[in-house]
C-alpha cells in the first residue's frame, strides 16, 4: 500500500501546482516535530471544497464534511484517505461542538481557531518549512500545552477541549499551562454537555496509556474527575494518591483493568450481590464502555483476590478461572495490590502449561450419564461438575473410575 506521508505530499503538491496554498496541518506537524510517527495526515488549503473536488475528481473524493469545508481524498492501493480542509474561520458554536457556520479564510486565521498551540502549526512539505502563527514550536520545546488565544473562548467553542488538553499533557508528559488549567477548573462542570461517547474515547486514550497516572493526576487537579464519575464517589486526597500510585505500578494498558483499580473500593462493596454491580452499569452509560470492558472489570473484581492464594486452594476451584480470557488482567491487578503473593506466581506457572495439561478432556459427558440410566435434570449438571472436580484434583484418573464413581453416587 501507498505510504501515507507520500500520499499527503502528492495531494499538497497537486494543490500547490494548481495555484493554491496547501500545507500539512495540526497533529501530523506536531508529531513529526516530536519525532513521533503521525497517526494520520491532514492537509489544509486555500482551495474551496468545490475546487478540491474539481481538482481530484468526484470519483476520488467524498464530500461528507463539506459543510465544514472538508473533502476526503481517497488514496490508491489501500492507503488511508486524507482529509483536505479549506482554511476557515468559525462563527459561534451554539452546541458547544460544531461551528454554526464556516467562512473560508487564510492560514493565519485558520491557525488561531484551533485548540492548542502545539496543534496549530502548519508544515510545507515541498519547501520543508514549518509555518507557525501561534508559538507552537516554542511550546513544544518548553513541553507546554497552552490554549491558542483566550482559553475561555477555546473551551466555549468545544467543551471536549478540556479533556483533550489533559490527554495531550499526560500522554506527552507536558505541563498544562496555568491559564489553560485555570479555565478548565472554572468550567469543569460544562463537560456535562459533551456526549458520553466522546468523553469515553478521550478517557480511553489517556488512561489506557503508559502515562495513565499522570492523566489521573490532571483529571483530579482540573476538577473534571468529579464531573465525569457517575456517583458521589468523592475520594479523599490520600486515597487519590494511592490510586495514582497503583496506576503507576500497573503493567497493563487495558482500560477495563484500569477501571477496576480506580474503583476497586466501590466495586468491592457492590460485588457481594449477584448480577452486575450498579456502579458499573452507571459507569458504562457515563463513559459508553463496551460490554467486554464492563464484563472484564466485573470479572476482575469478583476473582482477583482468590488468585492470590490459588496455591492453597483445590486445583478444581482455580483451573476454571485460568481458562477465562480475563485472567491475565486479573493477575496484573493482583500484582499491583498484593505484590509477591505466592498464588500469583502459581497461576502464571500453570498458565504456561500446554493446553492438554491445563484443560484435560473430561472423563464423562451427558452421553455417559444417560448410558448409566441417569435421567437428564438438575442433578445431571451437578454430577458432571463433581466428576470434573475429582478428575482435576487427581482423585479420578480414568473413564472407568469415573463410571464406577457415578454408579456409586447416582
Amino acid at each position: 500500500p501507498m505510504n501515507p506521508r507520500k500520499f499527503a505530499i502528492e495531494i499538497t503538491s497537486r494543490l500547490q501546482e494548481a495555484g493554491y496554498t496547501a500545507l500539512f496541518a495540526g497533529g501530523c506537524v506536531r508529531d513529526a516535530l516530536l519525532d513521533r510517527k503521525p497517526k494520520d495526515y491532514d492537509v489544509a488549503t486555500s482551495a474551496t471544497p468545490d475546487q478540491v473536488q474539481q481538482l481530484f475528481g468526484r470519483k476520488r473524493t467524498l464530500a461528507i464534511g463539506k459543510a465544514f469545508g472538508v473533502i476526503t481524498v481517497l488514496a490508491p492501493k489501500g492507503a488511508d484517505p486524507i482529509e483536505v480542509a479549506t482554511f476557515r474561520r468559525d462563527s459561534g458554536y451554539s452546541d458547544g461542538r460544531r461551528p454554526d457556520s464556516v467562512e473560508f479564510t487564510d492560514a493565519r486565521e485558520d491557525a488561531i481557531r484551533r485548540d492548542f498551540t502545539i496543534n496549530g502549526m502548519f508544515y510545507d512539505p515541498i519547501v520543508e518549512e514549518v509555518i507557525d502563527y501561534v508559538g507552537g514550536q516554542e511550546d513544544l520545546a518548553m513541553k507546554v500545552v497552552r490554549a491558542i488565544g483566550d482559553p475561555d473562548e477555546r473551551i466555549e467553542e468545544d467543551k471536549l477541549r478540556m479533556l483533550r488538553g489533559i490527554r495531550f499533557a499526560a500522554t506527552f508528559g507536558f505541563d498544562l499551562e496555568s491559564n489553560t488549567l485555570a479555565a478548565i477548573q472554572k468550567r469543569a462542570g460544562e463537560i456535562s454537555v459533551v456526549s458520553p461517547e466522546r468523553i469515553g474515547n478521550e478517557l480511553r486514550r489517556m488512561l489506557a496509556h503508559n502515562n495513565k497516572d499522570l492523566a489521573l493526576g490532571l483529571l483530579w487537579k482540573s476538577k473534571l474527575w468529579r464531573e465525569i464519575v457517575p456517583s458521589n464517589e468523592m475520594v479523599s486526597q490520600t486515597n487519590w494518591d494511592f490510586r495514582k500510585e497503583m496506576l503507576r505500578r500497573l503493567n497493563s494498558n487495558d482500560f477495563a483493568t484500569v477501571i477496576h483499580l480506580l474503583f476497586s473500593h466501590v466495586l468491592a462493596d457492590s460485588i457481594k450481590d449477584r448480577g452486575r454491580p450498579k456502579f458499573l452499569s452507571q459507569l458504562q452509560s457515563a463513559w459508553r464502555l463496551t460490554n467486554d470492558e464492563v464484563d472484564r472489570a466485573e470479572w476482575i473484581a469478583r476473582h482477583h483476590a482468590l488468585l492470590t492464594n490459588a496455591d492453597e486452594k483445590p486445583w478444581s476451584e482455580i483451573q476454571p478461572l485460568l481458562l477465562s480470557p480475563h485472567v491475565k488482567f486479573a493477575l496484573d491487578v493482583a500484582d499491583v495490590l498484593y505484590r509477591d503473593a505466592a498464588g500469583i506466581k502459581f497461576c502464571r506457572e500453570r498458565l504456561g502449561w500446554p493446553a492438554e495439561k491445563l484443560n484435560p478432556t473430561p472423563l464423562t459427558d451427558g452421553g455417559t450419564l444417560k448410558s448409566l440410566g441417569i435421567t437428564p435434570g438438575p442433578q445431571f449438571k451437578e454430577l458432571l461438575s463433581k466428576v470434573r472436580a475429582l478428575q482435576l484434583d487427581g482423585k479420578l484418573q480414568t473413564v472407568e473410575a469415573a463410571k464406577e464413581w457415578l454408579i456409586a453416587n447416582k
